[in-house]
């Protein structure tokens, strides 16, 4: 029966490529091992349940339902391809054994399992030969935070995704490891484009570069984000795991989002520059800071990962590419705003940051920052938000998985999700008030320590500003324009602001720093105009 489990493991893949590796915590304290098996178990109930929900929906049979599935697939990273090797290998009446004995390995762990054990080669997927060499990529991109495809090792890359340029800004130049995004222009860019604006060149009507011509004295600046799963925009399509509203055009970005780590930087609300998807006309820090001044133009860096917190962003930190002499000042924006009291565990409260230790980190790391941003740069640390936002408005909810027979609510999601403890944020998704409440106090403390330090602490290259993660005035916002608040929540995750959320929190950023620090975005560009008429759209994104 291990082999009929295995099969299952393998059909997983499919739909969540590995989530132990893409989507949990990137910590020491939270072991690898422990995370695939939850996570590779999520993922095989969430495809059964897909499968037996696509049987009722088609009214077809088991097999039927798992060839319309693989039907839907892509046929990038062998999507497709291998879904319909692992039917055709191992056939109907297999399958249809290997369905029962899942269905009843998963009633098993909901009802009697608080910490479901595997062997370890059963749950460990990127053994399977014909995707070894696709998770050693993904897993070796995610280790190093750095494009995998960076010919010139810049740190920029030409490749949109593998922590490409839908991270930070396209490379202009990837044979040129002095022609990168944010840079100083090299004698003013007479004849090539050093800093990828796509402003280059002489006028020739007065000989006049148009880089000096255009930018000089404009004040260009980049943005540079430092955060966690939130600022990344994790996303997981509904449309992926809802039977009902299953397509061919369903998975088309499936490949993007595994090579992304399931993130959407292109879309988030602080690095985004792609247009939303969500029809809403806020736009992204980064796209505002653009359109400020045309000068800034890929000049973004989102140095986002899933499962960071201030414990473990030191790792990372270094991936961040700003030269002191060479390059153009920064705006940083600090926001971890759910790992230091968010984790997985059964008794999630001893893994909690305390507010000493955050103290101690977010001082090692403004010290990091003031020896690599050039003098004139930004630091915002943006404070935690009250979590319990999310049981208040989800909890009754049906969950998409259970929306087609009215049977899943998401305090069964929670409840699952903590019973196999790969939930995001154990504290405040329960049905424990108590752990709720204490959970938004903890992150109160730690708003109120980044508060501290942001008032008291001087440095030389940068100043240093707080702002705190007012969820409740998005919301009202939100209402005002016929919303509900649930609305502004990711619903396969039942935890992440959506994309929505995020450009509705950019758009409030903005404006407060606008409102209160004017400074820290530079003057408006009196050229924007004449460079749009001489450059269009700058080569684009």
């Amino acid at each position: 029966m291990n082999s009929l489990w295995n099969i299952l493991l393998a059909t997983t893949l499919f739909l969540l490529l590995p989530l132990h590796t893409l989507a949990s915590p990137a910590s020491d304290d939270q072991p690898i091992a422990r995370y695939s098996k939850g996570h590779t178990c999520l993922a095989c109930v969430a495809v059964v349940s897909v499968i037996e929900q696509l049987t009722q929906v088609h009214n077809s049979t088991v097999e039927a339902s798992m060839e319309r599935l693989c039907s839907y697939l892509p046929e990038k990273l062998f999507l497709k391809t291998t879904c319909y090797l692992v039917i055709r290998m191992f056939g109907p009446d297999i399958i249809k054994e290997a369905w029962k004995f899942t269905l009843e390995k998963a009633r098993q762990i909901v009802k009697k399992s608080p910490t479901p054990k595997y062997s370890r080669s059963s749950s460990d997927v990127c053994s399977l030969p014909f995707l070894a060499k696709i998770c050693q990529r993904i897993k070796s991109t995610i280790k190093n935070s750095v494009p995998f495809k960076d010919v010139d090792s810049d740190k920029y890359s030409v490749f949109p995704t593998l922590r490409g340029y839908h991270w930070r800004g396209r490379d202009c130049n990837d044979r040129n490891k002095m022609a990168y995004p944010g840079r100083r222009p090299d004698n003013w860019d007479v004849h090539e484009d050093s800093n990828c604006n796509g402003i280059w060149g002489v006028d020739p009507k007065d000989g006049i570069p148009y880089e000096k011509k255009f930018c000089e004295g404009s004040q260009p600046r980049g943005i540079i984000f430092l955060g966690d799963s939130a600022g990344a925009h994790f996303h997981i399509s509904p449309e992926w795991i809802t039977a009902s509203q299953m397509s061919l055009k369903s998975f088309i970005d499936l490949p993007t989002a595994l090579t992304n780590e399931l993130d959407w930087p292109q879309l988030s609300g602080a690095t985004g520059f792609l247009d939303s998807i969500s029809g809403i006309k806020e736009n992204s820090i980064y796209r505002q800071l653009r359109k400020r001044n045309h000068c800034n133009h890929r000049d973004y860096q989102n140095i986002s990962r899933n499962g960071a917190s201030s414990r473990n962003l030191e790792k990372f930190l270094e991936t961040l590419s700003r030269n002191q002499l060479l390059d153009h000042p920064a705006i940083v924006i600090y926001a971890m705003i759910g790992n230091d009291v968010c984790n997985g565990k059964a008794d999630p409260v001893p893994e909690m940051t305390t507010p000493a230790k955050l103290y101690s980190s977010i001082m090692q790391t403004l010290k990091y920052l003031n020896s690599h941003l050039p003098n004139g740069s930004h630091v915002i640390l943006y404070g935690l938000p009250d979590g319990t936002f999310l049981w208040d408005n989800l909890h009754d909810r049906y969950y998409p998985l259970g929306q087609l027979n009215k049977d899943v609510t998401y305090a069964h999601f929670y409840s699952f999700l903590n019973c196999l403890q790969v939930s995001p944020c154990h504290s405040w998704m329960t049905s424990n008030k108590t752990l709720r409440t204490l959970t938004s106090e903890r992150a109160k403390q730690l708003s109120n320590t980044l508060k501290k330090i942001a008032t008291s602490q001087k440095f030389t290259n940068f100043d240093l500003f707080y702002m705190d993660f007012d969820f409740h005035e998005v919301t009202e916002e939100w209402r005002k324009r016929g919303g509900q608040p649930w609305q502004l929540i990711e619903p396969v995750d039942g935890f992440h602001p959506n994309e929505v959320a995020s450009l509705l929190l950019a758009d409030r950023f903005w404006k407060k720093v606008q409102l209160q620090w004017p400074q820290v975005l530079g003057k408006e560009n009196p050229f924007n105009s004449q460079i749009e008429q001489v450059f269009g759209d700058q080569g684009g994104h």
